[in-house]
């Protein structure tokens, strides 16, 4: 076998690992999965400007998020159940993650303790965080991430319902007997296991606990009960953005949830020129969404965002070969990162600017 060259190369051989519940779990979208497509095909629709006769003999690709050096632009998105791909899991993604100088979104809905992946040497850690209609359980998991040394709070604001998700609907998707939801109470996490004929045990967990009647409101009593930046992830419009600027929030991640929820809206690359200029600086803004490959990452940077967070591809990684798969993916989209910002004249990833990129 070939060695595996790229992120395309990775989703085909973890095809080949996981089994078929694990895999629709991972990979589906909602309904007629446009928003998934679009997600990819977005970015090929923008293409790029690049400068030529600059000096590119070193191309740094370092930067800061949350005043947290990283070594690169490319985040860990959060995603549940890992142990899905891999034995290891969230602890794997984690050691990958550290051992690539960047950061890890820990998911509310990992199959491994918060606490247990704050133990790993040298991470760093921002907790993802859903907004549950027992106020308690969320305070728990606010006060947890605080204890454990989570650097920030990623609040997921686009799921007061979970989005109409076919493939699991069709197979009744469940969590195996020896897989849980560990970062939740037994009371609130058991419903995941309950198979069914028909209907996804995710989604009917996700109807009986998250808050559908959360608000801004809800991002203030948050921000009201720690002291640790706030992020919020899943804004696609202007206006929500500013009302995300005006409650004071550290970050936006644009995302429309790896297309699992509303099907139909903007690719989140489409998104992301309208919330950095509605935010105009006063905050920082991530792109989360269908980022395969380093021109990707590039075409991000280009229209305003800090960084970008990947989630599908990790999982592939994992698959394929546990922490070392999830490392080498991130290694990919680095090194084709770097050779990007050379090949159009940007060394440093504070000269990649707008004018890189053009619209159709």
């Amino acid at each position: 076998m070939h060695a595996i060259l790229n992120l395309h190369e990775y989703e085909a051989a973890a095809r080949a690992c996981l089994g078929a519940g694990a895999w629709d779990y991972f990979q589906g979208g909602s309904e007629d999965e446009l928003t998934l497509a679009e997600n990819r095909a977005a970015f090929g629709r923008m293409k790029l400007r690049p400068r030529v006769l600059v000096d590119v003999t070193a191309c740094d690709t370092s930067t800061r998020v949350l005043d947290v050096p990283v070594a690169s632009p490319i985040l860990v998105a959060p995603m549940g159940f890992q142990r899905l791909a891999h034995a290891d899991g969230e602890l794997a993604t984690t050691r990958a993650a550290s051992g690539a100088g960047t950061v890890m979104v820990a998911s509310t809905m990992a199959s491994v303790r918060l606490e247990d992946l704050a133990a790993v040497p040298g991470s760093t850690l921002w907790f993802q965080l859903y907004l549950f209609r027992d106020r308690a359980i969320t305070m728990d998991l606010v006060r947890r991430a605080e204890a454990a040394g989570c650097r920030a709070l990623v609040i997921t604001v686009d799921a007061p319902r979970l989005g109409r998700r076919e493939r699991d609907l069709r197979r009744g998707f469940a969590l195996p007997d020896d897989l849980r939801a560990a970062n939740l109470p037994p009371s609130s996490a058991g419903r995941l296991h309950e198979a069914g004929a028909s209907g996804s045990a995710i989604a009917r967990h996700a109807q009986s606990n998250f808050d559908a009647g959360a608000t801004w409101e809800t991002v203030a009593w948050i921000r009201s009960i720690s002291t640790l930046p706030v992020v919020v992830k899943g804004i696609l419009t202007a206006e929500d953005a500013k009302l995300a600027r005006a409650s004071g929030v550290a970050a936006i991640v644009v995302s429309n949830h790896g297309g699992r929820q509303l099907d139909g809206v903007l690719a989140a690359i489409e998104a992301l020129p309208e919330v950095v200029e509605a935010v105009a600086g006063g905050c920082e803004v991530y792109l989360d969404g269908g980022v395969r490959r380093g021109t990707d990452v590039l075409k991000a940077l280009a229209l305003g965002a800090r960084a970008v967070l990947v989630g599908r591809p990790l999982l592939w990684g994992l698959a394929v070969d546990g922490e070392a798969g999830v490392r080498r993916v991130l290694e990919l989209l680095r090194d084709e990162l770097a050779l990007a910002m050379a090949l159009s004249g940007r060394p440093q990833v504070a000269r990649v600017d707008r004018s890189l990129v053009k619209f159709p």
